[in-house]
């Protein structure tokens, strides 16, 4: 199964930016979302993608939470959720897991960690080995939580009493937990303590966003200088070059001109010298035809002997092949005349024949 599609679920911009940029560098498609509420409503209406990056720590619902409800939904309980946090420890990594997160991803993100964890679920996608989603109920109590986890304001639970115990004759159903000055104490102090983590992202996203915005802001203004003047140092330089440009195709111009002249002297000067005939040069002439002349008188004669002895040839050749085929008929005519003649003989001697041993029978 290859992995190209995945949804990043944080509530800050510079985060999303950065984890966004390292996942298209890997060629795929990423979906960003600002909250966990908008993720499950995606998850919802859209096409599921192949994995999900989920933060840690968002105000509203956390990334512990919204990993529960997707996993506790059977329509998204095969999507692979990976754990973006700060949390370093092995005992948050393995409660992680236990609620269904198939790994953890340390903010910030380096390319390394993310190339094992991709290339990880790749393996195990191929070969079917994922995890099953764990069973967990919907409604998430706060005891399952990590305990550094904000939004968790119950500390461990003390073992239950196997029987009702009466605190100031007032009589405690089994299963409850006693409410002592000490548990009040923890719970407050949870409760102030996720809401002052919740405060501290939320103050530290938003001065995130707004540096990130004040640097984009700087970087594109930066930009549009450098090309403006880029742009007027290419005019610039544009002009220059037309002018020198200018005045050096009129120097050419010039020097092509005085070069062209010099050498139409140079050629009507040597046509001078060598215009017309002379003398010899007809004498030279006059023996050249007259050469001519009796090369083509020789072949002439050679080729016209050539052509009688040739005739000669042929005209003694097709009499003899006239006189033998004479010959031949002729000869072919007697034999043809003989042999008649020989069959009309023995016809009349058959026949003489039969009237006489017929005379001899006493027939006639």
């Amino acid at each position: 199964m290859a992995i190209k599609n995945a949804l990043l679920v944080d509530d800050s911009k510079v985060a999303r930016f950065a984890l966004s940029k390292l996942l298209e560098g890997r060629d795929m498609h990423v979906t960003m979302v600002g909250s966990a509420e908008e993720a499950l409503e995606l998850l919802n209406t859209r096409e599921h993608p192949d994995v999900i990056f989920m933060d840690h720590l968002m105000p509203g619902m956390n990334g512990v939470e919204a990993t529960k409800a997707i996993k506790g939904n059977p329509a998204t309980s095969h999507i692979p959720v990976v754990m973006c946090t700060s949390q370093k420890s092995s005992s948050f990594t393995k409660e992680a897991k236990n609620f269904g997160v198939y790994n953890i991803l340390t903010k910030p993100t380096q390319p390394d960690s993310l190339a094992l964890v991709l290339d990880q679920l790749a393996s195990d996608a191929l070969e079917g080995s994922l995890p099953e989603p764990p069973l967990i109920d919907q409604k998430l109590d706060t005891a399952e939580l990590p305990a550094d986890t904000p939004g968790n304001p119950a500390p461990e639970t003390t073992p239950e009493p196997s029987e009702p115990e009466t605190t100031n004759s007032i009589s405690i159903p089994p299963g409850a937990v006693p409410l002592t000055s000490e548990l009040f104490e923890q719970i407050s102090h949870s409760a102030v303590k996720a809401h002052v983590n919740n405060r501290l992202h939320e103050l530290l996203s938003s001065l995130f966003d707004e540096q990130f915005d004040h640097l984009r802001r700087a970087l594109d203004e930066s930009r549009s200088k450098q090309e403006s003047a880029i742009e007027e140092r290419l005019n610039a330089m544009h002009s220059l070059i037309e002018e020198r440009t200018q005045n050096l195709r009129g120097e050419v111009a010039a020097e092509v001109n005085l070069n062209l002249v010099r050498e139409l002297e140079e050629l009507k000067k040597e046509l001078s010298r060598n215009s017309g005939f002379t003398s010899n040069h007809m004498a030279e002439l006059k023996d050249h035809i007259t050469s001519v002349q009796t090369i083509d008188t020789e072949f002439w004669q050679t080729l016209q002997s050539e052509a009688i002895q040739q005739a000669h040839e042929i005209s003694r050749e097709t009499a003899e092949d006239i006189a033998q085929r004479t010959i031949d008929l002729f000869v072919a005519q007697q034999r043809s005349a003989s042999s008649r003649i020989y069959t009309i003989g023995l016809a009349l001697s058959l026949g003489i024949l039969s009237l006489g041993a017929a005379w001899f029978a006493g027939w006639f």
